[in-house]
Formats: structure tokens, C-alpha cells, sequence
């Protein structure tokens, strides 16, 4: 999917705002529609095999390796190399500034996050059109990662897609959040209730906040300026690298339950 982006992106030749509008929504919904067919052709082999494809579409094992390579490079005190593994793998602004215990804040915001896009997202749209709607999901959130940005390049081109990852997110988010709260047996669901909507996504502060209510944690971020993009629980305490580990064990048990809830009853067939 990624190479298949690329090569779209390459191919764009639009200079107003109209035409890389139309250029990246003409990119974004012919690469969806071929995830699609490609899922559904998916849909003819037998289970196991479904399952195999499925998998692909997740991202649990990158996203927690990830996580604990930044908890390892931490914990030996390598600063340099944890900002490198945390900008490489999980995040998209620049960490090379950051402290310590920015980096695992950042880290725990972007498991939450990711736990929420790469995972339960992709889950939850088999749960409602099987391997079809899993696949489209998929491309569209990769279009969003490579094309959303605010610059004068992408601002317009990548703009459809980002606003279809916005939508097919929806849900997701406020279910990722849901499971973590009961995964804390409610702990942090006042936080969760106060700031869900202190960040600019209209999906990323759900499972965000509630992961910085139930792990006791202040997650914030700064504007280029040195201000602040928002705060999440800024009673809590700073994330440091011991906090890593509780997060995964959080993600893990917010993942179960959302299993739980998606896939065990009735669940799908071949």
C-alpha cells in the first residue's frame, strides 16, 4: 500500500488547490476501491487463510516492538538513540530537543494512538464488512500517514484522505478509549471526560486521555513556538521510562477486550 501511494504521489502535476484536491481524492479512492476488490478476492480462501491476510492489515507486533525499543534505549540512559527509535517508528515531529521524559510521554501518546488506528480500527471495520472494508480502512489510514500533512505540497492533495481517516475513526477511537477505561476498571474516566477533545484530531484525544487518566500521567505537546498543542491530565505526574512498560501492559489488556467485544460473539466465517 505504501509503494502504491508513492507511486501516486509521484505522478501528481497539479499547482492549484482545486486540481491537487481532485489529484489526491482521485488517488486516495482508487487505491481504497483496489484494497477492496483485493479483499474481497481474499474473501474466497478458506478461513485460516483469511486470518493470514487479516493479520497483515494489523499492526500489534511493529507498534509494541516499537514501544519497547524506546523503553530499552531509555532505560540504558542512550537519550540520543531513544529520540531516533521514537522519531523513526512512532512519531512525526522532531524529537531531537526532547527530554527524557518527553519521550516516553511521547511514546505512550502514540501507542494510545496507534493502538486505536493500526489495531482496533482495522478490527472493527472486518467486524462490519469483512476483509473488503478492512483492506479500504487500511489504505485509507497509510494515505493519511504519508499524505496528511499541512504543507504547501500536501495541504490540498492529501486533505481527502485525511478527512476519510477522520471518519472511518470515528468509532474506533471512542471504543479504544471505552476499553481502556474498563481495562482500568475505570480508572482515569474523568480525564478522559474532560479532555477527549483538547487535541486538534477529533479522534486522537479519546484513547489518549484515557490512557493519561488510567496511568496517573500529564501527555502534552509543544507548538513550533514553545506553547502548547494541548495537555492531557495536566494534574498527573511526567511520563518517565518505567511508564512504558504499564503502558503496554494496558494496550494488551485494552486490545483483549476489544477482541472480546469484536470478534468473539458470532464471529466472522469464511
Amino acid at each position: 500500500m505504501g509503494t502504491s501511494l508513492g507511486a501516486a504521489r509521484r505522478r501528481w502535476r497539479a499547482t492549484t488547490p482545486a486540481g491537487q484536491l481532485a489529484e489526491g481524492l482521485a488517488g486516495w479512492g482508487l487505491g481504497a476501491g483496489l484494497a477492496a476488490g483485493a479483499g474481497a478476492l481474499a474473501t474466497r480462501l478458506p478461513w485460516p487463510a483469511q486470518a493470514a491476510v487479516l493479520k497483515t492489515l494489523l499492526a500489534r507486533r511493529a507498534l509494541f516492538g516499537a514501544v519497547g525499543e524506546v523503553h530499552a534505549a531509555l532505560a540504558r540512559d542512550d537519550l540520543p538513540e531513544a529520540r531516533r527509535l521514537l522519531a523513526w517508528h512512532l512519531v512525526s515531529r522532531d524529537t531531537s530537543a526532547l527530554s527524557a521524559g518527553e519521550v516516553a510521554g511521547a511514546a505512550v501518546e502514540s501507542l494510545a494512538e496507534n493502538l486505536s488506528d493500526s489495531v482496533v480500527a482495522p478490527l472493527l471495520a472486518y467486524r462490519a464488512g469483512g476483509l473488503p472494508l478492512a483492506a479500504a480502512y487500511r489504505l485509507t489510514n497509510t494515505a493519511d500517514a504519508m499524505w496528511g500533512y499541512r504543507t504547501p505540497e500536501l495541504e490540498y492533495a492529501g486533505k481527502g484522505a485525511a478527512r476519510a481517516d477522520d471518519l472511518l475513526n470515528l468509532a474506533p477511537a471512542r471504543l479504544t478509549a471505552l476499553c481502556t477505561l474498563l481495562a482500568a476498571g475505570g480508572a482515569g474516566w474523568r480525564v478522559w471526560a474532560h479532555d477527549r477533545r483538547a487535541t486538534p484530531s477529533p479522534n486522537a484525544g479519546h484513547p489518549m486521555s484515557a490512557f493519561a487518566g488510567a496511568l496517573g500521567l500529564r501527555l502534552d505537546k509543544r507548538n513550533a513556538d514553545g506553547g502548547w498543542l494541548y495537555v492531557l491530565n495536566p494534574a498527573g505526574r511526567g511520563a518517565t521510562a518505567a511508564d512504558l512498560p504499564r503502558a503496554l501492559t494496558l494496550a494488551r489488556r485494552t486490545l483483549g477486550l476489544a477482541v472480546l467485544l469484536l470478534l468473539v460473539p458470532g464471529g466472522r466465517r469464511g
